[in-house]
């Protein structure tokens, strides 16, 4: 059988030809041809594959309507008399080209890491034990009381502005009633005080009262006085404290604790967040579990969100060590101190160590809140003062002007253990509330990806110096420190100057920051009743 010859000068051309560089240039079109079409019947006639070039390869990984793109696409040769060597140049062509590809590789990478991390390491969606067999129990299940196994009297608090009526009137009295549900009607008691909320809520209040199925005390005042609340004098005036204000209205849901005869286990209190009502089951009966269905906490906080990935409730919640917040998505916590709350978190632990959290919906020991006869006196942080706060305790408000903690950051600092790194305070990232109802759906899909943004938030951190500066979180309480301290004097420009002092150091140092908060008392239809007030200078 006869094959295809090269002739000589071909063979010389492609092997070791003693031609002339210009005869080589002039001659090369031809011969390139010649040898691409020979090359492709070698190929066939031994069964070999052809192999791409390499851009080739990577080029056919990108998807069809990136290789469309003018940029990507084998530019046509034109016709010329001479063709010049190949050589590696680099031309603005050729690097948006490659800057293309790499950005495609780049997204691909970071799209596959997503959907891996999202499907095979998810963050706080597969419920421990304990947690899973509650809710086949509530599932498998009608009966009323079904998630209360132990039957434990739980009393259910809220404090309420509701303007118009929307939260008592609809998702949220929905979900209180599916809770009393779960615990059972003859296991609860409803508290909630509205006031200042108009006709609305008023109509909306008395509708639910007609519903509720437990023991419940429902409570409307169309104006709350602020007559008998302390006040502080700044800029010449007398004015009341926004915690003062918020410290009354969430004792006026604890009113009746003061006269009930019945002895409770536990005090769930609700701010105006939608939930779930298994949710809030397992946080009052699986957090922290150290025996069967018997849990040990002082307090035990839901995590709340304002968006799909935004944590809410900074200014009430402090780090094992008293820290505050690192940025407002997970792990939450900045990497700070020796980082128990942060690693907690990283760890997935239902019951996160904290010295204080609240996150839209609470757990309590109820004996911190009820006075009951023959009982002992129980052991916290506050009644080591020389104050001797002790049971029942209440909201309460920071006196220092310009110098401002969360109402509920200073309960939980009252009642929990004087223990170094055991103040029985837990925060439950298992259990999430929401400000509506379409963030609340979306925090089933968003905790799945949330473990990626950790070395984000680390790097947010480092950058912003989180978390802030609290000149009296490190203070050892009932030790006599140096103080900045706001006085009123009306002779000064600013009413008033900031001294040094020495004092007797609280146990609640950690809950503050400078700031200073003030009710409006005359407010305009729509307006918020508060405002922030500028800090005067000399303050560190």
């Amino acid at each position: 059988m006869n094959t295809p010859c090269l002739q000589h000068d071909e063979y010389e051309l492609s092997r070791a030809s003693t031609h002339t560089s210009d005869e080589i240039e002039d001659s090369l079109p031809y011969f390139e041809d010649e040898l691409e079409h020979n090359d492709f019947q070698s190929h066939l006639l031994t069964g070999q594959k052809v192999k791409p070039a390499i851009s080739s390869h990577l080029l056919s990984l990108a998807p069809t309507w990136l290789r469309k793109q003018p940029l990507l696409q084998r530019p046509r040769p034109r016709a010329r008399s001479k063709r010049l060597p190949r050589r590696y140049t680099c031309t603005p062509r050729s690097v948006l080209r490659a800057f293309i590809l790499l950005l495609y590789v780049f997204f691909t990478s970071i799209t596959a890491i997503v959907i891996v991390g999202g499907v095979f390491f998810p963050g706080y969606t597969h419920l421990p034990p304990h947690y899973q067999a509650l809710k086949e129990r509530v599932s498998a299940s009608q009966e009323p009381g079904r998630a209360n196994i132990h039957n434990q009297k739980v009393f259910i608090a809220a404090s309420l502005y509701d303007k118009g009526g929307n939260l008592l009137g609809g998702d949220w009295a929905e979900n209180v009633l599916g809770l009393i549900e779960l615990l059972g009607s003859q296991n609860a008691f409803l508290s909630i005080y509205v006031n200042d909320s108009g006709p609305e809520a008023k109509a909306a209040l008395e509708a639910l009262e007609r519903r509720v199925p437990c023991d419940h005390e429902l409570v409307f005042e169309d104006h709350m006085s602020l007559a008998d609340l302390p006040h502080v004098h700044v800029f010449g005036q007398e004015r009341v404290k926004r915690i003062e204000y918020l410290a009354k209205v969430r004792n006026q849901a604890l009113k009746p604790l003061e006269t009930s005869t019945t002895t409770f286990d536990k005090l769930l209190y609700l701010n105006d967040v939608v939930f779930h009502p298994l949710d809030a089951a397992q946080l009052l009966f699986s957090t922290h579990t150290v025996a069967d269905g018997v849990t040990e906490y002082r307090a035990a906080c839901a995590v709340d969100f304002i968006m799909p990935f935004k944590f809410y409730d900074t200014f009430a919640t402090r780090d094992a060590e008293g820290y505050s917040m690192g940025l407002i998505f997970y792990p939450w916590f900045a990497a700070g101190g020796d980082e128990t709350s942060h690693n907690d978190v990283l760890e997935g632990k239902d019951a996160v160590r904290v010295r204080s959290c609240w996150g839209g919906m609470v757990a309590f020991d109820a004996r911190f809140f009820q006075k009951r006869p023959g009982d002992y006196d129980l052991i916290t942080a506050g009644n080591q003062s020389p104050s001797n706060i002790s049971a029942p305790y209440r909201f309460r408000a920071e006196k220092d002007p310009f110098w401002d903690s969360s109402e509920c950051c200073l309960i939980q600092a009252d009642i929990q253990s004087p223990e170094p790194g055991k103040s029985g305070i837990y925060m439950n990232p298992f259990v999430r509330v929401a400000y509506d109802s379409t963030t609340l759906w979306w925090l089933g899909f968003t905790r799945r990806f949330e473990r990626l943004y950790t070395p984000i938030h680390w790097l947010i951190d480092v950058a912003t110096n989180k978390p802030i500066f609290n000149p009296r979180r490190h203070e050892q309480a009932w030790q006599q420190v140096e103080e900045t301290v706001w006085f009123p004097d009306e002779s000064l420009p600013n009413n008033g100057s900031f001294h040094q002092v020495t004092r007797t150091a609280s146990h609640a140092g950690f809950c503050g920051r400078r700031g200073l908060a003030l009710i409006k008392e005359n407010i305009t239809e729509g307006e918020r009743n508060w405002e922030i007030v500028p800090v005067p200078s000399g303050a560190p």
